[in-house]
């Protein structure tokens, strides 16, 4: 795939980045693609110059599994296999996951491809990380961890830790005022769909073996009596064959609650969506029983990616949308504490759900995050078109009110004047400043914003706080998340929320030439409906050395 500097230091590898920078990890995995004609795993100007180079990684960097050996059998970047091998070692790569390196490693040495020396220095990097565990320091029980196995995974806390992230992951998508139900009016549920009761589905793929699974079915019943029909045989609905026994069920319950959407014979890895709708009939069972339902009609979409349900959006019969995820062992547990109000939901959504039209005008071969000739571009960032719901999208079952106690209006930016005196004048270009060229640990500025429960029920609010470059940065995203903070409410009450906001991590954007600047004049900021502006201004008279 051909990507832009721009796009490639403003968006593909920021969370690579934040991992490597702040979150000192000790690996980090290349992958299969080639990015602008060489496979990730032979690019030494990724590997040994990014990653190494500028972020600083301590540990080792190991190839995505068999990915050595698709660069050579599939890709064909060589003429033989130990040329791959040593392309991959000599641009930094120090392990590989698969047995690649291990057939042709010694073959490429002994035609001079290699050196010793080169393969020390991976073995290097990886030996030390595993010196930093421990391994090398004798009888393994006798280490801090070394007591740990399988008795202490389903631990009380762990099931309890388990659970509460799949409360916390639930996002409410609408409400028409239907939820919470209510034990003593919705005596009896209907339970609906072919995720209905599903087990496995929930810990969706790469995970371990479940200590014990709650399904949703299970989970309701819980709170009342429950009548069940499936609907589809399984997600992929092939037949609505099986929609009249679940229109009748709806049609004598006191509330229906369908869910819905997708597993892993839908979307895995080496398993690509080719459309966004629910699959097969699933809309049609949704809309069926919505007109048949006596109660109110909630739908519950398991997924791991955005779901076109425009239709049931605007469907009045359907009063309320959850999306659960892939919510783990406990999913079905938390979907009930949720419909049932004993869980407020507080979960944003963490991508934004798209119209089935724009599957159309996205190519998978275009890896452009920018608008550009009928490309409608990607993310909340750039994307302005329609959308089903938006990034950062989540209700509750209470109102939150936020506003601003402290918030700076301006900052001062001092310039390296060094630069100057030796002409440097791309320090400054188009009234942006290189963050390179200033000093950041000064530019902060602390904003406390108050976040207060007006409603009647606790709950818990993620605040996001956005910024958007002055209008005159013409290359830059619309706006941005720059930070967000989970903060619990009592209703009634008000807590504090106490940021900083750093220029040059927040407030910077990247120019066509992949070079990260701070932009001077107004930035806004959006917290929820606040919007707040800070006024930014170069210091000429500079940082001196």
């Amino acid at each position: 795939m051909q990507v832009s500097k721009q796009d490639l230091a403003d968006t593909y590898n920021v969370p690579f980045k934040a991992c490597v920078v702040e979150g000192k990890v000790a690996s980090v995995m290349c992958s299969y693609n080639q990015v602008n004609g060489k496979p990730t795993c032979a690019d030494p100007d990724l590997l040994k110059g990014t990653i190494r180079g500028q972020w600083h990684l301590n540990g080792y960097i190991v190839s995505d599994c068999d990915s050595v050996g698709v660069m050579y059998d599939t890709q064909h970047f060589t003429v033989t296999p130990e040329e791959s091998a040593a392309a991959t070692i000599k641009a930094g790569l120090d392990l590989d996951c698969g047995p690649f390196l291990a057939i042709y490693t010694d073959l490429a040495i002994r035609r001079g491809l290699l050196t010793v020396t080169d393969v020390d220095m991976a073995l290097a990097n990886t030996i030390t990380v595993q010196m930093r565990l421990g391994m090398f320091d004798g009888e393994p029980s006798a280490q801090p961890y070394g007591h740990l196995g399988p008795r202490h995974v389903c631990t009380p806390d762990h099931k309890q830790l388990a659970l509460e992230a799949a409360r916390q992951g639930i996002v409410l998508l609408k409400n028409s005022g239907s939820l919470p139900l209510s034990t003593s009016r919705h005596r009896t549920v209907a339970v609906i769909g072919p995720n209905s009761d599903v087990t496995e589905t929930m810990i969706g793929n790469y995970a371990g073996v479940a200590c014990d699974y709650t399904s949703p079915l299970k989970g309701i019943s819980r709170y009342v009596r429950t009548v069940h029909q499936p609907g589809c045989s399984n997600v992929a609905c092939k037949a609505n064959n099986l929609f009249g026994f679940a229109e009748v069920a709806a049609r004598h319950a006191d509330a229906t609650v369908l869910i819905m959407g997708l597993d892993q014979s839908i979307e895995a890895e080496f398993k690509d969506r080719t459309g966004l709708l629910l699959p097969g009939y699933q809309q049609e069972l949704v809309t069926r029983v919505a007109q048949a339902s006596k109660g109110p009609t909630i739908l519950v979409l398991m997924s791991g990616g955005p779901i076109d349900v425009s239709f049931a959006k605007y469907d009045r019969r359907v009063s309320a949308i959850l999306w659960a995820g892939y919510p783990g062992q406990a999913g079905g547990t938390a979907i009930a504490d949720v419909l049932f109000g004993t869980t407020n939901p507080g979960g944003k959504l963490p991508m934004t759900w798209y119209p089935q039209s724009y599957v159309a005008k996205v190519p998978m071969t275009n890896m452009g995050m920018r608008p550009s000739r009928g490309y409608p571009g990607r993310t909340y960032r750039f994307y302005k078109g329609p959308v089903v719901f938006p990034f950062g999208h989540g209700l509750s079952y209470t109102n939150f009110k936020q506003s601003l106690a402290l918030a700076p209006t301006d900052l001062s930016v001092l310039i390296n004047t060094n630069l100057f005196a030796t002409k440097n004048y791309s320090t400054l270009s188009s009234n942006a400043i290189r963050v390179k060229h200033t000093n950041c640990d000064s530019l902060s500025l602390p904003l406390h914003i108050d976040v207060e429960n007006i409603g009647n029920m606790d709950g818990t609010h993620t605040l996001l706080i956005f910024s958007e470059p002055p209008a005159s940065v013409k290359w830059s995203p619309n706006k941005q998340l720059i930070s967000f903070h989970r903060v619990h409410v009592v209703a009634g009450s008000k807590q504090r929320v106490k940021i900083d906001v750093h220029a040059c991590k927040h407030l910077s954007v990247v120019d066509e030439f992949g070079i990260r600047r701070i932009p001077m004049g107004q930035h806004s900021l959006y917290i929820g409906d606040l919007k707040h502006s800070i006024s930014l201004q170069a210091n000429l008279k500079g940082i001196k050395n």
